[in-house]
C-alpha cells in the first residue's frame, strides 16, 4: 500500500489519533503537570529521593488524578482506562513517582478493591485514595516470583479465635522486593496460602497492618530495606517477613473465596486453578500499566534522540563547507527510524489494550455482569505479551538513544541515564517477561488444542492443560478491513509489491501460523516418546514455544497499527502514519529475514528488495522525523535535557561564525578604500 507524503504534515493532527480514547486525561497531564519535583533530580540521595516522591505522592493525590479507576461513591471516576492512561502520562517525569503511583493506586488499591467486598470498600478505599493510607503489595517471595501459585506464606484460621495466623515458614518465603514497604506503607496487601481445616484452598490475599501510627513495625512483622538499587531511587523497597501474625477473619479479601466463622470455606468458583487465575486476572491493570509506561520512556528517549541528530553536525561532504547533521546519514536513521515505528505500532496495540480492558471491567465492577473468563483470559494474555514487547523494546531503545546522542547522552542531566537505570527492571517487574512470553504461547497452544482436537498424550503435560483457554485468541482491531486486505493478495506473493499492506499482512500472519504448527507437531512428537518426562516434554521445545509468543505478539501489534489508522481523518496525517507502518512490517521481516529465508517466505532475490525497499521508507521518513516526535506532545518542561539547548546554541554559534568568515572572505576579494586588513584569514 503506497500513498504520496506532503512536504509537511500538522503534528497536531498525528497527536489526535496518538491520544485516543483518554485524549482529555492526557490534555489535563500535559496542562496541569508542572511541579518541578515532578522531574527527576540529579545527584540527590536515596532518602532525598524517597522524601521527594513521597511528597509528589501527597501532591497527586490532592489533585485527583489518583482516584481515577476507583468507585464513584468514594470519590472515583470508575475510569479503570483513564487510570492507566494517567499513569502513562506520570512516566514522562520521574519513573520512581510512576511506580509509586502505581503500587498505591494500582496494586496496593486496586487489590482491595478487585479482591475485596463492600466492608473493605466502606473501610479503607477513602484513606487509599487520599494517601492517607499507604500500602503495599506483597505477593512475591525472595524464592518465588513467577510462580505465584507456589507462594509459601501460609495463613492459617483457627475457628476457636476466629483469626488466622500469617506466617513466614522460612527465609525462601520472604516477601521482597516490595514497594512502599522500607518507609512509607502501613498496610499491607499479602498473598499466601489459605489453610482451613486442615485444607489448602490456594493462594488468597489480606490486608494485614505492617506498621503502627507511629511507623513502628506491628507485633511479628519485620521489615527490611531492599537497599541500594540501580535505579527508581525514589521508591522504598523492602522486604516482609511475618511470625505468626494475628489477622481478623475480616480481613480476607474474599469477593472469591469465603470462610465462614467456623472455618467453612466457599468459593463460587471450585476449581482451584480457574479461581487463582480469575482472582489474578482481575489485577492486569498493573501490567498493563507497566508496559504503557515503558512506551512513554521510550518516546521521551527517542524525542531526545531525535532532536538531538537534527542539530549535532559531524563531519562534511566533499564540496560543502558545512558538517551534516547526523540525522542524514542512513546508518542514523536506521537506528532511530525502525525504532520509531515500532514504538508508534506499540502505542496502537497498547491503546486498544487498555480499552478492552477498561470495557471488561466495567462491564463487571460498575454494572455487575458475569465475568466473561474467554474475553478476560484473552485479556490477560495480550496483556502479557504486550508488557514483554513494549518493556524489551525500551531497553533496547533507549541504549540505542544513548548511543546516538554519545557521550552526551551518558551525562544524567540529559534524561538517558535515568531513563536506562529505571525501567531496567520492566523487564521483569509485573511479570518476567521470558515467563510472561510462555503464558502467551500456552493459551495459543491450549488454544489450539480446543478447536482442533487431541495433542495425542496432551494431557499428561499437566502444567500446560491447566491454562484453560476456549478459543484460539482472535483478531480484535478492525476485524473486517484486515481480512479484507488479506484476501485481496495474489496467490503468486512474489508479485505483490512489498508495501501492499494485505501482504505485509498476510507474511506475519503466516508466519504465526506455521511457528505455531510446528510447536504443535514437536510437542506432540515428544509427547509421544515413551518414558519421556512431562517437564522435558515442554521443555524440550521451548525456544519454539517462545518463537510462537513473538511471532503472535508482532501480528497483533500490525493489525492494531492499521486499526488506527483506518481510525485517521487527516489526509496528511494518514499518509505519513500509512509510511511508518511500512517501515514497522518491513523491519520486522527484515530483522526475522533468516526464518523467511530458512522456510521460502522469501526467494534471496526478494530478500534484497526488502532491504532496499527499507532504505528507500528511510529516506521518504526522514524529513518527517521531527514531526514524529512532535506528535508525542511531550511538554518541553516535562524534557528537562541540557543537551538539545546547549547543541542548539551551540549550532547558532557555529553558524554565526562560519557566515562572520565568508563575509570577510567576500569582503577581502573586493577592493575597498575603506578596507581593512582581515582578523582572520579566508577559508581556502
Amino acid at each position: 500500500m503506497t500513498s504520496t507524503l506532503p512536504t509537511s504534515v500538522d503534528p497536531a493532527a498525528i497527536r489526535d489519533v496518538l491520544d485516543g480514547r483518554w485524549a482529555h486525561v492526557r490534555r489535563d497531564a500535559r496542562e496541569n503537570l508542572h511541579d518541578e519535583e515532578f522531574l527527576p533530580v540529579y545527584g540527590e540521595s536515596v532518602q532525598e529521593a524517597r522524601e521527594r516522591v513521597t511528597r509528589m505522592a501527597r501532591k497527586l493525590a490532592e489533585s485527583g488524578r489518583a482516584s481515577l479507576g476507583f468507585p464513584k461513591e468514594y470519590g472515583g471516576q470508575a475510569d479503570s482506562g483513564g487510570s492507566v492512561t494517567s499513569i502513562e502520562m506520570l512516566a514522562f517525569g520521574d519513573l520512581s513517582l510512576m511506580v509509586k503511583a502505581g503500587v498505591q493506586w494500582g496494586l496496593f488499591g486496586g487489590a482491595v478493591q478487585l479482591l475485596g467486598t463492600k466492608r473493605h470498600h466502606d473501610a479503607y478505599l477513602r484513606d487509599i485514595i487520599s494517601f492517607d493510607l499507604p500500602g503495599c503489595f506483597a505477593m512475591t517471595e525472595t524464592g518465588h516470583g513467577s510462580d505465584v501459585q507456589q507462594l509459601r506464606t501460609t495463613c492459617t484460621y483457627d475457628p476457636e479465635t476466629q483469626t488466622f495466623d500469617l506466617h513466614t515458614p522460612h527465609a525462601a518465603a520472604r516477601k521482597d522486593y516490595i514497594g512502599n514497604a522500607a518507609k512509607d506503607g502501613r498496610m499491607a496487601v499479602v498473598f499466601a496460602q489459605l489453610i482451613t481445616r486442615g485444607t489448602n484452598h490456594g493462594v488468597h490475599a489480606w490486608l494485614v497492618p505492617i506498621r503502627d501510627a507511629q511507623g513502628n513495625p506491628m507485633p511479628g512483622v519485620t521489615i527490611g530495606d531492599a537497599g541500594p538499587k540501580a535505579g527508581l531511587n525514589g521508591v522504598d523497597n523492602g522486604r516482609l517477613t511475618f511470625d505468626h501474625v494475628t489477622v481478623p477473619r475480616d480481613m480476607l479479601l474474599d469477593r472469591y473465596g469465603q470462610v465462614a466463622e467456623d472455618g467453612t470455606y466457599t468459593s463460587r468458583i471450585g476449581n482451584e486453578t480457574r479461581r487463582f487465575f480469575t482472582q489474578l486476572g482481575t489485577l492486569v491493570r498493573g501490567r498493563v500499566s507497566v508496559g504503557g509506561s515503558a512506551g512513554s520512556a521510550t518516546k521521551l528517549a527517542l524525542d531526545i534522540a531525535v532532536r538531538y541528530g537534527d542539530i549535532r553536525r559531524q563531519f562534511t561532504a566533499p564540496g560543502e563547507e558545512r558538517e551534516i547533521v547526523i540525522n542524514d546519514y542512513l546508518a542514523h536513521q536506521r537506528k532511530l527510524l525502525p525504532a520509531l515505528a515500532t514504538t508508534y505500532a506499540l502505542h496502537f496495540a497498547q491503546g486498544e489494550l487498555v480499552s478492552q480492558m477498561h470495557d471488561i471491567q466495567t462491564a463487571v465492577h460498575e454494572h455487575g455482569e458475569e465475568i466473561d473468563e474467554a474475553a478476560q483470559r484473552e485479556i490477560e494474555s495480550r496483556a502479557a505479551g504486550l508488557k514483554a514487547a513494549q518493556t524489551w523494546h525500551a531497553t533496547r531503545t533507549i541504549q540505542l538513544c544513548r548511543e546516538a546522542c554519545g557521550g552526551a547522552g551518558y551525562l544524567q542531566e540529559n534524561r538517558l541515564p535515568h531513563l536506562k537505570a529505571d525501567t531496567d527492571v520492566f523487564t521483569t517487574f509485573e511479570g518476567d517477561n521470558t515467563v510472561l512470553l510462555q503464558l502467551v504461547a500456552k493459551g495459543l497452544l491450549t488454544g489450539y488444542r480446543d478447536t482442533f482436537g487431541s495433542l495425542d498424550g496432551w494431557g499428561r503435560i499437566g502444567f500446560i492443560a491447566d491454562l484453560v483457554r476456549e478459543t484460539v485468541l482472535e483478531r480484535t482491531a478492525a476485524r473486517g478491513l484486515i481480512q479484507r486486505l488479506v484476501d485481496a493478495v495474489p496467490g503468486r506473493e512474489d508479485d505483490v509489491p512489498m508495501r501492499d499492506r494485505g501482504w505485509q499482512l498476510k507474511t506475519f500472519e503466516d508466519r504465526e501460523k506455521h511457528v505455531l504448527e510446528g510447536a504443535i507437531r514437536r510437542l506432540r512428537r515428544n509427547a509421544a516418546t515413551d518414558g519421556m518426562k512431562p517437564f522435558d516434554v515442554f521443555n524440550g521445545v521451548q525456544d519454539h514455544v517462545l518463537r510462537t509468543a513473538q511471532a503472535h505478539i508482532d501480528r497483533v501489534v500490525l493489525e492494531a497499527f492499521v486499526a488506527g489508522i483506518e481510525r485517521t481523518a487527516d489526509a496528511g496525517a494518514k499518509a505519513l502514519l500509512d509510511k511508518v507502518c511500512d517501515l514497522y512490517a518491513l523491519s520486522t521481516i527484515e530483522r526475522d529475514k533468516a526464518w523467511f529465508l530458512e522456510h521460502g517466505r522469501l526467494t534471496p532475490a526478494r530478500a534484497k528488495v526488502l532491504t532496499a525497499t527499507v532504505n528507500q521508507l528511510l529516506h521518504e521518513l526522514r524529513p518527517h522525523m521531527i514531526t514524529l516526535v512532535d506528535a508525542f506532545a511531550i511538554p518541553e518542561e516535562w524534557k528537562a535535557t541540557a543537551i538539545l539547548r546547549e547543541e542548539h546554541d551551540r549550532q547558532e554559534a557555529m553558524a554565526a561564525h562560519d557566515a562572520a568568515v565568508r563575509a570577510e572572505a567576500e569582503g577581502a576579494q573586493i577592493p575597498s578604500e575603506s578596507a581593512t586588513e582581515l582578523e582572520v584569514a579566508p577559508a581556502q
